[in-house]
């Protein structure tokens, strides 16, 4: 039987890759999408939809995740949720893991890491069901960081294509040998865009960094693989410079 899933996300894009991607699944369905949390509301005090598990977003208009989680919370109702969300200020973390949800997902997440996520919080042991995990929390923080550092604003759209492909370089180097062939399309299908808007997105956000960013961070990071003074990294050195830098630090510090 098929785990069915609730989505509760303003996010018209995000939320039809989720659907698309699980379209073909045997083992995961979206019965349903929402997009704030009073719809969700709704839902729960109506009792007619059947679902196993809640994909909910914490920012939403109407009525936010938070709002949904407490009503949860004082209604008794015990459905499983992951939190997904680019909203990850440390409050707000605490604040979430107290009414048992068990998963923090940081956008831009990848769909398969979703999908194992949604069917391992289906199986946990219910005496379990308290434990939050903040899925590579720690990492995305630091990319966050380093590009803000960077100088690379977050309202581009080459910001989201760089911090995820540096997140995939990050999490599987095999992807460093095809950059071009491999990353590029992924983050395409991902974002729901061109390889090639991928590409000059991310030579735009790069663009930027060179004129706003942290002159003495950019010789610390690039200074031995490129000219800062005279040529920008391509692409491929940026995003997988970047990674091994935070790889390295990640070892050290553990």
């Amino acid at each position: 039987m098929k785990i069915k899933v609730l989505v509760v996300d303003d996010n018209e894009g995000l939320v039809g890759l989720i659907k698309e991607y699980f379209s073909s699944s045997d083992k995961i369905e979206i019965i349903k999408s929402v997009s704030n949390g009073d719809e969700a509301i709704k839902i729960l005090e109506a009792n007619k939809i059947d679902f196993d598990i809640m994909l909910l977003d914490l920012i939403m208009p109407v009525k936010d995740g938070i709002s949904v989680l407490s009503y949860m919370k004082e209604n008794n109702i015990k459905k499983k949720v992951i939190v997904m969300t680019s909203y990850n200020e440390e409050q707000t973390i605490r604040d979430v893991s107290e009414y048992g949800v068990r998963y923090y997902c940081l956008k831009p997440f990848d769909l398969e890491d979703l999908k194992n996520k949604i069917i391992q919080t289906i199986t946990y042991k219910k005496n379990n069901d308290k434990i939050i995990e903040l899925e590579n929390k720690d990492i995305q923080i630091q990319v966050t960081k380093l590009l803000h550092a960077l100088g690379i604003p977050s309202h581009i759209k080459g910001y989201q294509f760089i911090r995820s492909a540096i997140l995939m370089v990050y999490n599987n180097p095999g992807l460093i040998g095809g950059i071009t062939k491999e990353l590029y399309p992924d983050l395409s299908i991902k974002f729901n865009t061109s390889i090639q808007r991928v590409e000059r997105a991310i030579r735009h956000a790069i663009e930027v960094s060179w004129l706003r960013g942290d002159i003495d961070l950019m010789e610390d990071i690039f200074g031995h693989s490129v000219d800062i003074d005279r040529a920008k990294p391509t692409n491929s050195e940026f995003i997988v410079t970047i990674a091994d830098k935070l790889r390295l630090e990640m070892i050290n510090v553990s």
